[in-house]
């Protein structure tokens, strides 16, 4: 380096010198944004491995939703958010982009179910009341599937029973909806086990089938021979017994509901497998009437008016109700030249069949239903018309034995066959009347009229006679009431008197009773001495001559 040039005046001045270039340290001020990136990024990685699966879920309305709000949660517990709401291409659905947790993951398979949470009144119950503060929020259920996707459909309405409760699903076969509806209940002893699930009108367009849940442990009571009925309303049946009212509770009567149970005569039958099928009766009377079995068909045909019998009309033999009518028809028979009534009737030969006792002469268990039939008609079953009801006039069709019936020929090969009839008693009635009617058409009524006048002037000379007869009772007794009634009265009081003087007379106290008594009591010492003297005569009789001995 050169030297520097002395100056005048300079020369006290500090020369520089030249210091070598630091190297650069970190300063204490950078420390705190190296924290929040590292800090910022951490939580961005965590966001995104924490981040679960979006998926698409359709309603029919967005109703109470609102992206970046509107929460998702099973049981209560937050699983993920809306993110966005939009149209699907026809504008028909309503697209909600729901972004859930990485714990959701596992929860979101193919049986798993959403629905919009808001208030409801449904089947006698109300939910979602919370919602009316917090807001509406989409609930989940999650499914048991091992599939996965990623577009749902909403339900419109909440599930009823959770996948997570145990317990057994049913179709019930029926053919109308009835009072039942979503949620009704199902009852078992008055107990109530399940609920209706959802319904769906068959293909066929004839009935419905409801899916029908029940509850463990209750689920075990369903067996292949468990009958459904409905229990909806209150049954009211009056029989002989009186009036019998029957329901399963209060909610049955508003909304509806469904009871089951087992018939008396079933035996002992395996737990009903998961989604069997059961009818479901119109009455409990129904559910638990016995199988029937086959059944077969037969004509009856009437020559009198048929009004009042309608179709399903009973057919009854004693009682035992066999069958019921199915059709009612009009035929003109040529050969007699008449109207005819031919009524179609299906018959049960098992109800009768099963209650006959075994017989040593005709054993009715081991012969076919033609053979058992074609005995009968033999002897004389016939089919007739008779009042099942005085107050509405319907009528039923009764089987019954007339030994006097005439012998009819039955075609046993007509298919159906023709069951012979006779006249019901109402005709029989109705004819007895019409005789009758025509006799007092015959009878000499002016004839008849005319002796009745003569007698009943005959008659009124003969009450104008007792009037008179009366009158002079009347007068006899007002002179018996004037004369002869104070002379008696007087009588009665003379004869009272008397009485009285009588009763005195014979007082204990009186002097002729006192008088009385010592006159009888000497009379007794008479007696006495008496006595006393002839028994000393009869033992010394020489006393009348010589006197009595002395002493």
């Amino acid at each position: 380096m050169a030297e520097r040039p002395s100056l005048p005046g300079f020369d006290n001045l500090p020369s520089a010198v030249n210091e070598p270039r630091r190297r650069w340290s970190p300063q204490l001020v950078w420390l705190i944004p190296i924290i929040a990136v590292v800090i910022g990024g951490w939580l961005a990685v965590k966001s995104v491995l924490e981040r679960g699966p979006t998926i698409t879920i359709t309603f029919k309305t967005a109703e109470g939703l609102e992206e970046g709000k509107t929460a998702i949660k099973y049981k209560n517990v937050g699983m993920g958010l809306v993110k966005s709401i939009s149209f699907n291409d026809d504008h028909s659905l309503v697209l909600v982009k729901a972004e859930f947790t990485k714990q959701a993951e596992k929860f979101l398979v193919d049986d798993t179910r959403f629905w919009v949470v808001r208030p409801r009144i449904s089947a006698g119950e109300i939910s979602g009341l919370g919602t009316l503060f917090s807001g509406a929020y989409i609930g989940m259920d999650i499914g048991t599937a091992k599939a996965r996707r990623g577009v749902y459909t909403g339900l419109e309405v909440p599930p009823v029973v959770s996948a997570d409760v145990p317990g057994r699903y049913y179709a019930l076969h029926s053919k109308d909806l009835g009072s039942l509806d979503v949620g009704s209940p199902i009852y078992f002893r008055r107990l109530q086990v399940g609920q209706i699930i959802a319904y769906d009108l068959d293909k066929d367009g004839k009935g419905l089938t409801f899916k029908a849940f029940v509850q463990a442990p209750y689920d075990k009571f369903v067996t292949s021979s468990t009958r459904f009925w409905h229990a909806s309303g209150v049954d009211i049946t009056l029989d002989a017994s009186g009036i019998k009212i029957d329901t399963q509770s209060l909610v049955s009567i508003l909304s509806g509901g469904i009871a089951f149970d087992e018939p008396p005569y079933a035996k002992t039958s395996a737990v009903a497998a998961e989604n069997a099928g059961f009818e479901l009766a119109a009455t409990r009377v129904q559910a638990m009437k016995k199988p029937d079995g086959p059944s077969r068909t037969l004509v009856i045909v009437f020559l009198e008016s048929v009004r009042g019998l309608n179709v399903g009309a009973p057919v009854d033999f004693r009682g035992i109700v066999t069958g019921e009518v199915t059709a009612i028809d009009v035929n003109f028979d040529t050969a007699r030249n008449l109207i005819t009534m031919p009524v179609t009737v299906r018959i049960f030969p098992d109800r009768l069949t099963s209650r006959f006792q075994r017989s040593v002469n005709l054993n009715m268990e081991a012969t076919n239903p033609a053979t058992r039939l074609k005995w009968m008609v033999e002897h004389g079953l016939r089919a007739q018309l008779r009042v099942g009801n005085l107050l509405t006039g319907e009528l039923y069709i009764a089987a019954d034995f007339f030994p006097n019936a005439p012998k009819v020929k039955v075609d046993w090969d007509a298919d159906p066959v023709e069951l012979p009839s006779v006249g019901s008693s109402i005709h029989e009635l109705q004819a007895t009347i019409g005789t009758i009617a025509r006799k007092l058409d015959n009878l000499p009524l002016e004839a008849i009229g005319s002796d009745l006048r003569q007698t009943l002037q005959s008659m009124t000379k003969t009450l104008k006679t007792a009037d008179k007869a009366l009158e002079t009772a009347d007068q006899f007794m007002m002179q018996i009431n004037t004369d002869i009634t104070p002379e008696a009265r007087a009588t009665l009081v003379k004869a009272r008197e008397t009485l009285s003087s009588v009763e005195q007379t014979f007082n204990a106290n009186a002097p002729m009773q006192t008088d009385v008594r010592h006159a009888l009591r000497e009379l007794a010492r008479t007696a006495q001495s008496l006595r006393v003297l002839a028994d000393y005569l009869e033992r010394h009789p020489e006393a009348l001559i010589q006197g009595k001995a002395k002493d």
